[in-house]
């Protein structure tokens, strides 16, 4: 993606079976628990780049020994920090481990905004520990849900708000177990330990979740030992698992657990829309359905297109197939003409769709070539010559020209700077291009503000001399904010909906706009269930291709000497090439919850009224 957009957070969930000396006797080292929470953390990296935390909970320590250790980081190397405090610390040793990388969507980068968070008590079964992948929609409700429990919640972010509601169904079981146990005389040791084992966590994760609007996938761990892992009903943000005899897994991603602990990619599991993945202390193991799942599931389709690494095979497939989707509008923009034509890609993510696009037009010329041999056989013509001339004609030319400064990352630290930083963030290749004659065709995955493409990308290459840039988006038009993770949240930070405006100003049909700003206002009370996104109704005086004329002209440098086109994946593409990941309300607006239909509204009014806060 050659805008900014940060990933989704990742989490990490690693629960030993054994006793602890097992591993050290099996593979030689003590810390074999944790050398794995490391490479369970360190391969999804890219998912969370502004901190990490982990903690590990010990079990069977003495009464006044600590069997919870918690360390965060958001330093520049925040996985290296956590692991080389924990080694250093013999205590952080235990059975359980919970790992959260973060990229911040709520909240400023601070030690305190990292999770895991923990919810601290003297009786174990009352301690939580939570980290998350998650965005919910109506945290202001649910603050106001634990008001009326009775409780003073100190803190909005969503993890903390969580975190309490949880812990209050925690509270509330172990009070119910302690006063069944403690009618029938047992003492309150025993009772303890009953506590312990009969402790219901899909019950308490059931209470807790049923006002939950949003995509989640929470990893949790109570510090007596029992853990889980739940995903949000849609199934929106990604959560894999495995387990055996030693130990016990998950991770957002499937290549992670793959890598990490050498897995066959059959082994690792899909958790399902509404499970939850239970570890009992006892080292009981069961999926459980916690919430009755969707019935039309909207697995993230961004996750396929940018977000999740491009090592698992089903995302590596379908990263291609959007790229091959792209052929026939792309060969529609160069006029055909492919001898006249370098096609690349803007480094690096859409490197998987580009060798797809590749292939695909390989196919197309394939598939000519045969037709002119089956021509010249039926004219009696085919000779060596001919044939010379026909596997001469429409070569595919591929060459790798923008090449992207990694190091000039690090001056670009603020709105202000960036716009005079940016136009030096990528470099091209020279002398490959014939001045004035070669279209140019460039592949990026996603194209959401567009400021890069303007300020450098298209700047840069257009001092190549093409004859014209084509600029392919694997994605469709991103129209509508996300409010389940992904950090788009402003209407105006989105080039489609800047160039639908553009369009409503310049054929005088500003009454939509504001006919939109009043529908939008006038729900703003109503309960969820009743609100209908109304921000659709900009776009509908428009085709697809009349806004993306418009994304082509209002990212068109002024000075630029080569002929411009954009072209993006359609919505039809998008599930042809992802058929398992149909979630797509950012090119939509067809939000998989009640809660984003209130969320892209309030973007709308925000962006009416000249506020630049966000929706959520």
């Amino acid at each position: 993606m050659s805008d900014s957009i940060k990933h989704e957070c990742g989490i990490a969930l690693l629960r030993l079976l054994k006793p602890l000396d097992y591993y050290e006797k099996k593979y030689g080292n003590k810390f074999w628990g944790l050398n794995k929470m490391y490479l369970l953390m360190e391969k999804q990296h890219n998912r969370g780049q502004d901190g990490a935390g982990l903690a590990s909970v010990k079990f069977n320590t003495e009464p006044g020994a600590p069997y919870i250790h918690i360390e965060k980081s958001n330093s520049n190397t925040p996985i290296q920090d956590i692991i080389t405090r924990a080694f250093a610390n013999e205590g952080f040793i235990g059975e359980l481990y919970l790992g959260h990388l973060r990229y911040g969507t709520f909240g400023k980068n601070e030690i305190e905004n990292l999770h895991p968070f923990l919810r601290e008590s003297n009786w174990k079964t009352r301690s939580v520990i939570l980290a998350g992948n998650f965005n919910l929609t109506n945290i202001d409700q649910m603050q106001e849900k634990l008001v009326e429990l009775g409780q003073h919640p100190v803190k909005s972010a969503d993890t903390a708000v969580i975190l309490e509601k949880i812990g209050h169904f925690v509270d509330k079981e172990v009070e119910t177990i302690f006063r069944q146990y403690k009618d029938q005389g047992m003492d309150n040791m025993s009772i303890t330990h009953k506590i312990a084992e009969e402790i219901n966590i899909g019950k308490i994760l059931q209470q807790s979740s049923k006002r939950w609007d949003g995509g989640y996938v929470m990893g949790g761990v109570l510090g007596h030992g029992d853990a889980f892992v739940l995903r949000d009903p849609n199934g929106i943000r990604p959560c894999f698992y495995y387990y055996n005899d030693e130990f016990v897994v998950a991770a957002s991603e499937r290549p992670t657990i793959l890598t990490a602990l050498n897995m066959q990619r059959d082994d690792v599991k899909e958790l399902g829309c509404g499970e939850a993945l239970i570890v009992k202390r006892n080292g009981d193991i069961k999926i459980e359905q916690v919430i009755a799942p969707s019935e039309r599931p909207a697995k993230c389709s961004f996750e396929r297109i940018y977000f999740s690494r491009g090592t698992d095979s089903s995302i590596y497939e379908e990263r291609k197939r959007l790229g091959g989707n792209l052929r026939e509008s792309i060969l529609k923009a160069i006029n055909y003409d492919l001898n006249n034509t370098i096609i690349s890609y803007i480094p690096n993510t859409a490197s998987v769709a580009f060798q797809g696009l590749a292939q695909s037009l390989n196919e197309y010329i394939n598939q000519k070539r045969i037709s002119k041999i089956i021509e010249g056989q039926e004219k009696g013509k085919l000779t060596e010559e001919s044939l010379q001339e026909i596997f001469k004609q429409d070569s595919l030319r591929r060459e790798y020209l923008v090449v992207k400064d990694v190091k000039m990352r690090t001056f670009i630290t603020n709105d202000n700077d960036r716009d005079d930083m940016v136009a030096h963030v990528y470099d091209v290749t020279y002398g490959q291009i014939k001045d004035y004659v070669d279209n140019l065709v460039v592949l990026d995955d996603s194209i959401v503000r567009g400021t890069t493409l303007k300020q450098s990308i298209i700047r840069i290459l257009d001092r190549l001399n093409p004859k014209k840039i084509v600029v392919a988006s694997s994605a469709p038009q991103i129209r509508y904010p996300d409010c389940y993770g992904i950090d788009m949240s402003r209407m105006t930070e989105f080039i489609a909906f800047n160039a639908t405006i553009d369009l409503l100003k310049e054929r005088n049909l500003t009454h939509i706009i504001d006919e939109v700003y009043q529908k939008c206002k006038a729900q703003e009370r109503l309960p969820k269930e009743e609100i209908i996104n109304y921000v659709k109704d900009i776009y509908k005086p428009f085709t697809t291709d009349e806004i993306t004329a418009r994304i082509t002209k209002l990212l068109t440098p002024e000075d630029c000497k080569a002929e411009i086109e954009i072209v993006f994946q359609t919505i039809e593409g998008l599930h042809k090439a992802c058929p398992n990941h149909t979630g797509d309300w950012y090119f939509t607006g067809n939000y998989p919850t009640l809660g984003g239909n209130r969320i892209v509204n309030q973007a709308f009014i925000n962006y009416y009224e000249g506020n630049g806060k966000r929706a959520y």
